[in-house]
């Protein structure tokens, strides 16, 4: 792999695009600690230094690369986009003018593009809003002044930056996909958790962890690791055959194919919906007296990590969140159509509904394993370092472990294609 990586590096190419993404990165994670105007950094610091941020906002704020409770240039970081790409995906089931934008092809594509730029910066003025007023009223660095001045328009400042911060961010992961490796927005996200991660490993070596809960920590982690690595590299593969045609005089058709159907199909999806849902209670619940009962009731129940209504609840969202992805962006009818319309079919099964049924049955098997798998990938590290005692707020949970690994076996994939298009000996073999 190394000899391969110092090939990559040789090839004029392909170096460009790898020196331009890490440059990317590099600046990414240089706008996270530059803070907005009108906040009072040294404060925040010590707020931040303190742990007095909630609980609420972590794998937000993990996303971000710690930008969030900084309340930096960069402190939405790639949330917005992530949602307003969400949206519009699920929306095309719901409207049907963006279902036919996605079946027109590259010009219906880059309206779609559009509308979720425009959602994006929707989302990040709310976003900002939201956090902005947050961190005046106490919520956000409880006891803390972040933002001395207490007028309209230095909250007003604040807001325009981070959603303009919002929107350089969109702009630098779409530079990356055009001109660099791998999915920029992806690559983003990678780069936030992986920065979180030196800082929670000294933590827990040399804060309230020691020695043997530290080595515990990266054996599970590297465990989890080995197991995302083997699930996300398999796949069921359903054999297609292609009938032969006489089109004029040349003849197409009869070749042999097959259809790949990962076990994970909805990814990290689902498990970032159920924690967006189950940290809405929470959110209500910090508006509301701390006194009141049923604040407390959540706070013990559901905000817990620990609790075993959470877990539960949050095992029911992952699996019913992955059937549901699945079923949007996986349509075994129009796969069978457009099957049926070239010729094709699966050995033994008749082409058109049959085939759609068989597809279906398969895709509900598959899906019922991947959910389970990703509500085990999700609990393993809490309740690990729950029972270690390590504390929850620590960037090795089910989500960033899938994120990461995720998007570097996609980004060495593409590193590897490419390496083989000029002939050498790429990473995977």
């Amino acid at each position: 792999m190394l000899s391969a990586f110092a090939r990559a590096f040789r090839t004029p190419d392909l170096r460009r695009k790898l020196l331009f993404t890490i440059s990317i990165m590099a600046l990414f994670r240089v706008g996270s600690f530059v803070p907005s105007p009108g906040v009072d950094y040294q404060n925040v610091q010590a707020c931040v230094a303190s742990g007095g941020a909630s609980d609420i906002l972590g794998i937000v704020n993990l996303f971000s690369g710690g930008a969030l409770l900084q309340l930096s240039i960069f402190a939405l970081g790639i949330m917005p986009y992530i949602t307003a790409s969400i949206i519009v995906q699920l929306l095309r089931v719901v409207i049907p003018r963006f279902e036919a934008l996605h079946k027109e092809g590259q010009s219906g594509t880059a309206k779609l593009t559009q509308y979720t730029r425009y959602l994006t910066i929707a989302l990040a003025i709310l976003q900002a809003t939201t956090y902005v007023t947050m961190a005046r009223t106490g919520q956000l660095l409880p006891n803390c002044v972040v933002i001395p001045d207490d007028s309209l328009m230095a909250s007003l400042l604040v807001v325009i930056t981070m959603t303009a911060g919002s929107g350089v961010i969109m702009w630098l992961g779409e530079l990356i996909s055009e001109r660099g490796i791998g999915n920029g927005m992806s690559l983003l996200i990678f780069t936030s958790i992986s920065a979180s991660f030196p800082p929670a490993l000294w933590g827990i070596a040399g804060g309230n962890g020691g020695p043997q809960k530290f080595t515990i920590v990266v054996l599970v982690s590297l465990l989890v690791i080995a197991l995302v690595v083997f699930v996300e590299q398999s796949q069921r593969r359903i054999p297609v055959q292609y009938a032969k045609r006489m089109v004029g005089r040349k003849m197409y058709g009869g070749s042999s194919t097959y259809i790949p159907i990962k076990i994970n199909m909805a990814g990290v999806i689902p498990v970032i919906f159920a924690s967006s849902l189950l940290s809405v209670p929470g959110l209500i619940a910090q508006f509301a007296s701390p006194e009141s009962e049923w604040v407390q009731w959540v706070q013990r129940n559901v905000v817990s990590s620990s609790a075993p209504l959470h877990i539960t609840l949050y095992v029911v969202l992952i699996v019913f969140f992955c059937f549901f992805y699945t079923a949007i962006t996986f349509d075994p009818d129009e796969v069978a159509d457009n099957m049926k319309k070239y010729g094709g079919f699966v050995p033994g099964i008749r082409a058109g509904r049959p085939t759609a049924e068989y597809l279906d049955y398969v895709i509900t098997r598959i899906t019922t394993a991947g959910s389970l798998y990703l509500a085990m990938v999700a609990l393993i590290p809490t309740i690990t370092f729950l029972l270690l005692d390590v504390g929850t707020n620590i960037p090795f949970g089910g989500t960033s472990i899938l994120i990461i690994v995720g998007v570097g076996l996609e980004t060495v994939k593409q590193i590897d294609s490419q390496l083989q298009q000029r002939h050498y000996e790429g990473f995977l073999r």
